[in-house]
């Protein structure tokens, strides 16, 4: 058992990648069991699957930590019941306006057991060891960066919407073949919930308190933010395959394949530069990603050619002016500074 702890204090990137498929494509198989044959009482293994990459950086930071636990076992469990209820509020109600499922007890007892992992990662914020603590505090932390969370909101909105005229003025898709499913003060309840639903499932939580939150910093004590988005691309790509699968995606193409790397890599350019710039902080990080996700799903017919066009001149725009081919100097919130030893 040492040796493995030491193998993974040693080699925490590695481990990171090898953990976080193990848990997400270890429990694939959920995906299929859900979304095509409706085995719904799997949906818990389906809500681990997906909060792979963020057990995978909790489990390295806490087999990794070498400090005494500090603080109350009392304020860990109360941010757990906490985020409990509130992850699993969020569930039913987004299951109530776009899955048009009743509110009945036997709802709320499987919304309590399904959102289980997500309050978990939560509630690790205040857990009483430091690593974990200091790892995660970022994603419940929203004070001092609220100019970067605002950006992180609109802007792929936006550029979204810019795609619009763009490709109506072209002669590809006219503007009438983008339809809302309300107007008004509806719309933007719909928007809202389907933005606090992403966050919570699974983009800040599950995915970006691991790929951005643990990964990143890491990547980045050895190599330059580019390099480091083109490394992460890759595996968090790669890592949809079940889900893909299930959704019925046909991954014996390669187009699709291209086509998913190529959106990968220009928004991971993005949400590194992005997390970067708001001092390593997981909840931007995780607002771009629900953002774009929540916009996605407004937009589904969106023309992908144009706004992936767009998309490549913002991120050449904030490769060339951040310089994000040199590598962070070392004191760099978002790069990983390895704890001093308390042996």
């Amino acid at each position: 058992m040492y040796k493995l702890t030491d193998w993974i204090k040693r080699h925490q990137i590695v481990a990171f990648f090898v953990i976080t498929y193990a848990i997400t494509w270890g429990l694939g198989f959920s995906y299929g069991a859900v979304l095509q044959k409706g085995r719904f009482m799997l949906a818990p293994l389906f809500f681990i699957a997906t909060c792979g990459p963020a057990l995978s950086g909790i489990i390295i930071t806490a087999v990794t930590s070498t400090e005494p636990r500090q603080g109350a076992r009392r304020a860990f469990w109360f941010a757990f019941l906490s985020a409990w209820v509130i992850s699993a509020i969020v569930f039913l109600i987004h299951s109530a306006f776009f899955n048009h499922m009743p509110i009945s007890p036997k709802m709320v007892g499987f919304a309590l057991v399904s959102v289980l992992p997500v309050a978990f990662i939560i509630s690790m914020a205040f857990s009483r060891i430091p690593g974990v603590n200091r790892y995660l505090s970022s994603l419940i932390r929203l004070r001092s960066v609220w100019g970067w969370s605002v950006l992180a909101l609109v802007l792929t909105p936006v550029l979204m919407l810019a795609s619009v005229p763009i490709s109506s003025i072209l002669g590809r898709q006219p503007i009438s073949a983008y339809q809302f499913p309300a107007a008004g003060l509806a719309l933007v309840g719909l928007v809202v919930v389907k933005f606090i639903y992403q966050l919570f499932f699974f983009n800040a939580t599950g995915e970006e308190v691991g790929w951005r939150g643990f990964a990143l910093p890491r990547l980045q004590a050895r190599t330059c933010p580019l390099i480091a988005a083109l490394i992460l691309a890759f595996f968090w790509a790669s890592w949809h395959y079940f889900l893909w699968r299930a959704q019925g995606h046909l991954l014996s193409d390669w187009q699709f394949w291209i086509e998913q790397y190529l959106i990968h890599i220009l928004f991971s350019f993005f949400i590194v530069w992005i997390y970067n710039r708001a001092r390593g902080s997981i909840l931007v990080a995780g607002i771009a990603h629900a953002a774009a996700n929540t916009a996605l799903a407004f937009f589904p017919r969106v023309d992908f050619p144009i706004l992936g066009a767009i998309w490549t001149i913002v991120v050449l725009v904030l490769i060339l002016s951040d310089r994000m081919w040199a590598k962070l100097p070392h004191d760099h919130p978002a790069v990983y500074k390895k704890p001093a030893s308390t042996a």
